[in-house]
């Protein structure tokens, strides 16, 4: 299925494509900024998510709370979020109310400043905090991410630290804080803007000029901080064990490796498919059926593009399995990756997957919108979601195996391993 793109470009740089589908009467608006948390300073992290609460909180011409409530209102769903490279804002509505979410999308773009306030700040400053104290802080395993990254990335590249930020620089972020991070960040010239459904080209041209066209170009984006560019191997071994509040032990291996959109990014996706994505995958055959040391494991790379990415290896252990047990078969398999079982049989098989999950998830118009502003953003072609799979297809025996061989290496390699408390009492 090739998914039709029309692209262009505002005066004030605002990209924008429109993807047209007649199939249902509903219209995809999807809105990406290019900063996340890779674009905080040090002593200031967490003001990309807090932004993400903040722009629901109203604009200049829409009170508080209201954009979700005026969307709900007519048959629409709205989201948004932050991860290390994005901000994105997004909403599905019915095809008769696009105006209405351009018009809202567009007011907190040209017109949030206005309506901020220091009271504002503090209740989604508490928001955020509570939000870390119930998924990283006293959730068990909550912070691994925040853990490994900080192995992964040293501590001058902008991946280092969590995207939630920490709760001192959230407690010392001032409305000056936010208003400078909003006038770098939030302009036409850093966004992507892309409706995806039942919209008449011509018609939508002219909604979206009408909105987004009056707001004015933003200053230059600032470089990165620190230092972005890094090697796409660690040259060592990193360790660390926590010891917690948790009923298992669990391991995640970080590995550091090349960045999304490379060759070497695609064969560690194929790979990880292998090694943890179903009940016949390498992990999940021999640590949980055969062997029983682990009740779950599974395999993910992390998708962004600033010098490196991640491949993550986790497995939780069975009562009475101990974190040196565990560890060494998972390092038995990933040992055996380059070499083991019917390799490429496997990667068909993975590649089949990643292809059905890919078509699944662009049936929906919201998922299609959201893809393509990722494209656009990172790659500036958002023609990439009709050639992605090929990328995937193009994967073969010899590129898993050269990656496993280079990027599974123990000297590419961060180990957080986490203990239940009791266990160290006991000892």
């Amino acid at each position: 299925m090739q998914i039709p793109i029309e692209r262009y470009t505002l005066p004030n740089g605002l990209r924008v494509v429109l993807s047209e589908d007649h199939t249902n009467p509903v219209v995809a608006v999807n809105l990406w900024y290019n900063v996340g948390s890779r674009n905080e300073v040090p002593g200031k992290t967490g003001l990309a998510h807090l932004f993400e609460h903040l722009m629901f909180q109203g604009s200049q011409n829409v009170a508080d709370t209201q954009h979700v409530a005026h969307l709900e209102r007519a048959g629409g769903s709205v989201n948004g979020s932050t991860w290390l490279d994005r901000t994105n804002y997004f909403e599905t509505v019915p095809a008769n109310r696009l105006e209405l979410a351009l018009w809202l999308e567009s007011d907190r773009l040209g017109f949030f400043l206005p309506a901020i306030s220091q009271e504002k700040l503090d209740n989604q400053r508490a928001v955020v905090k509570n939000e870390r104290l119930q998924r990283v802080d006293n959730a068990p395993y909550g912070d691994w991410d925040e853990r490994l990254q900080g192995m992964v990335y040293p501590p001058d590249h902008p991946y280092h630290h969590s995207v939630i930020g920490s709760m001192e620089d959230l407690d010392r972020a001032t409305l000056d804080d936010v208003r400078d991070f909003f006038r770098t960040y939030y302009a036409p010239n850093n966004a992507v803007l892309t409706l995806c459904g039942d919209f008449d080209p011509a018609g939508a041209r002219a909604l979206v000029e009408r909105y987004f066209g009056p707001i004015p170009r933003g200053p230059r984006i600032p470089p990165l901080p620190g230092r972005p560019d890094i090697p796409h191997r660690m040259g060592g071994e990193v360790r660390a064990r926590v010891e917690g509040d948790v009923a298992l032990p669990r391991l995640y291996l970080g590995f550091r490796i090349p960045p999304y959109g490379t060759p070497e990014f695609y064969a560690a996706d194929v790979l990880s498919s292998v090694l943890a994505t179903g009940k016949s995958s390498r992990l999940y055959r021999t640590l949980v059926r055969e062997r029983r040391l682990a009740k779950d494991a599974g395999a993910f790379t992390f998708p962004i593009v600033t010098g490196a990415a991640m491949l993550v290896v986790t497995a939780t252990a069975t009562p009475g399995t101990t974190l040196e047990a565990l560890e060494a078969a998972v390092l038995a398999e990933l040992e055996a990756a380059p070499s083991g079982g019917d390799l490429a049989a496997e990667i068909r098989r993975a590649v089949t997957g990643i292809e059905a999950r890919h078509v699944i998830g662009i049936q929906q118009v919201s998922e299609r919108a959201n893809d393509i502003s990722m494209y656009t953003t990172r790659f500036d072609d958002p023609g990439r979601i009709n050639t992605e799979l090929d990328h995937y297809r193009a994967v073969g025996e010899e590129h898993v195996r050269r990656f496993a061989l280079e990027f599974l290496a123990a000297d590419n390699r961060a180990v957080l391993a986490y203990a239940p408390r009791a266990q160290q009492e006991a000892a």
